[in-house]
């Protein structure tokens, strides 16, 4: 393995050349005592343009093991380009990643108006901790199976379908069966103030900023649970500086088929992305994080010359 890796380093210095093959030479040559000031050895007025600043874009992705569903959308918002794995369009149940479209059509019916601080408390907790119960409150005010009827409408969903479980007799949110490439719609639909409004759209956008809690026991309750993890984990310290990147992801161990339904979105000014996995319930719920993690990370372009961002080893499916 070690000739390989020489071979790897090797070859990404030839690539890298005009950024680090130069600088050294200039090295060498201050170190043997030669001069660069003649026009003949440094030529003057040509300054290396700065590198392009790190972001996610579209990249082949290969997650191993998965053994159920994985699929990817990524958006650029520029130009409102949707890349992703082959089957994103084929569906998976939201869970709580729907959550967010919840509090936002609750706060746009509003309109003007300021809801009670109880009922506020509610929209944050449902976005920050997952709340079960504040978000079914929201939902049953704005009507149920409308509330999926008007995301579907406004935000031009293609793959989405509302689902009344076996033996109920209303819409249920959380088995709303939604595409990667409608979950990155949904993000923009959020993003760009369709959602909330122009009254609640920085609010939402901030509260998807501040989602809290782990995958350990301890933050994972029966009605809420921690949710800071996934994409974000899977992005570079260089696209976590340009600015904030807010997330909400759903996630519920389902014990019809035994699986978990897993589905991670995070939104930032320049991209949306959405990772939707279904696998063994055996693997756990940091199996899932990993994944998301996993495709945010293999979908990050670094800058030209910084030491690459190796994607997280996993043993999980195709994309």
């Amino acid at each position: 393995m070690r000739p390989r890796v020489t071979l790897v380093l090797a070859i990404t210095t030839v690539v890298l050349g005009g950024l680090l093959l130069v600088p050294a030479a200039y090295a060498r040559l201050a170190d043997s005592g030669g001069s660069t000031s003649s026009a003949e050895e440094a030529p003057v007025g040509i300054e290396p343009s700065a590198p392009p600043p790190p972001t996610l874009a579209a990249a082949p992705v290969t997650v191993k093991g998965v053994d159920g569903f994985l699929g990817w959308a990524l958006l650029d918002r520029e130009s409102g380009k949707i890349s992703g794995s082959k089957n994103m369009t084929s569906t998976n149940s939201t869970e709580s990643m729907i959550k967010v479209w919840i509090v936002s059509d609750y706060l746009r019916r509003l309109g003007d108006k300021t809801p009670p601080s109880g009922t506020l408390k509610m929209a944050s907790t449902a976005i920050r901790d997952s709340n079960d119960d504040s978000a079914e409150t929201l939902y049953n005010r704005g009507g149920r199976g409308a509330v999926v009827d008007r995301l579907i409408k406004m935000c031009q969903l293609t793959d989405t379908r509302k689902v009344v479980p076996p033996g109920e007799s209303s819409v249920w949110w959380s088995y709303t069966e939604m595409s990667p490439r409608d979950a990155v719609r949904m993000g923009e639909c959020i993003k760009d103030g369709t959602a909330a409004g122009p009254k609640w759209t920085k609010w939402v956008l901030d509260e998807m900023t501040k989602v809290r809690g782990t995958t350990s026991a301890r933050d994972q309750k029966l009605k809420q649970g921690g949710g800071r993890w996934g994409i974000i984990d899977g992005l570079s310290e260089g696209v976590l500086a340009q600015g904030p990147v807010g997330i909400k992801n759903g996630w519920t161990l389902i014990n019809a088929d035994g699986k978990w339904h897993l589905n991670c979105l995070a939104v930032s000014d320049d991209w949306v992305l959405s990772v939707m996995t279904r696998y063994s319930g055996r693997k756990g719920l940091d199996y899932g994080a990993d994944v998301c993690a996993s495709v945010a990370s293999q979908l990050t372009t670094p800058q030209p010359g910084a030491v690459l961002k190796v994607p997280m080893p996993l043993t999980a499916g195709q994309s």
